[in-house]
């Protein structure tokens, strides 16, 4: 992840899942109580799309661990270096630890949507230690660096523990759409936060390189964080509102031909009547 492209694959990974859930979770919410929308609006339907997200999950992880392993300059499944006497690419590592958490979250997706051996809401529970871990190990990822890249990565320590926070409030209250929405704005900040630091610390094609001990770029850089939740606030309402509206207009579709079936089988009841 030492590069532009490790800090690039994580933030996909993240702004890929935001960005579903900013329109899952509303067209969920929209549909709770007019299920005749659509099938998916139903609870079999919500349970096939956790099904395949937690597929979805599984694999991106696996994706994960496999390029952090498996790059030219990757440790190769190798963990120390025994000729040298030191750890052989910890740092990998650790990014593959972390993919390794999220990889069980998805697992435990799958279990819970095809079975009943385990409780529901186990699923979140997986979900925010995965988050937790991740967290965790970023905490103690940039202990001697300079001062601005510990600031950027202190920065996304406020995102993922705030998520790992909510998610597991969503343990107790599960379906609650203000928590929901909340935990996607904060996936979608951690993942544009993500491909921020990779410009920041490594910026592409030979890009301008930042001082990385001005505190000016410090300020700078707290700023941009605050654009970046903004810009996720927005997608998270933008989202919103569209699903919200494509849910309205489908129902108020519906409404008149059940309408029309309900006053036919009335004249239908008059006439057998009259007979």
């Amino acid at each position: 992840m030492a590069n532009f492209k490790g800090h690039a694959l994580p933030g996909s990974f993240f702004l890929i899942f935001g960005f579903w859930w900013s329109l899952k979770y509303p067209f969920k919410y929209a549909c709770k109580k007019n299920k005749k929308v659509c099938y998916l609006g139903s609870k079999a339907g919500f349970q096939k799309v956790e099904l395949i997200e937690g597929v979805v999950k599984a694999a991106f992880s696996l994706i994960g661990i496999l390029a952090e392993q498996f790059v030219p300059d990757g440790p190769h499944l190798k963990l120390y270096n025994y000729e040298e006497q030191h750890w052989h690419y910890i740092m990998n590592w650790q990014h593959s630890t972390m993919y390794l958490f999220y990889g069980i979250s998805g697992v435990v997706d799958i279990i819970t949507n095809t079975t009943k051996a385990v409780p529901v809401a186990i699923d979140r529970l997986m979900l925010s230690i995965a988050v937790f871990v991740e967290g965790f190990l970023f905490y103690y990822h940039v202990h001697g660096r300079l001062m601005l890249d510990v600031h950027v990565h202190l920065l996304l320590l406020v995102a993922i523990f705030g998520g790992a926070i909510c998610i597991f409030i969503e343990v107790f209250h599960r379906g609650n759409i203000i928590l929901e929405l909340f935990r996607s704005s904060l996936c979608i900040l951690q993942g544009s936060w993500f491909w921020q630091i990779g410009f920041v610390l490594y910026p592409p094609n030979g890009g301008p390189e930042w001082n990385q001990t001005d505190h000016n770029n410090m300020m700078f850089i707290t700023m941009c964080y605050c654009w970046h939740y903004a810009f996720a606030l927005f997608i998270i309402a933008m989202n919103y509102g569209i699903v919200t509206w494509v849910v309205h207009s489908k129902l108020k579709c519906t409404q008149p031909r059940e309408m029309e079936l309900l006053k036919s089988h009335e004249r239908e009841q008059e006439s057998e009547d009259e007979i």
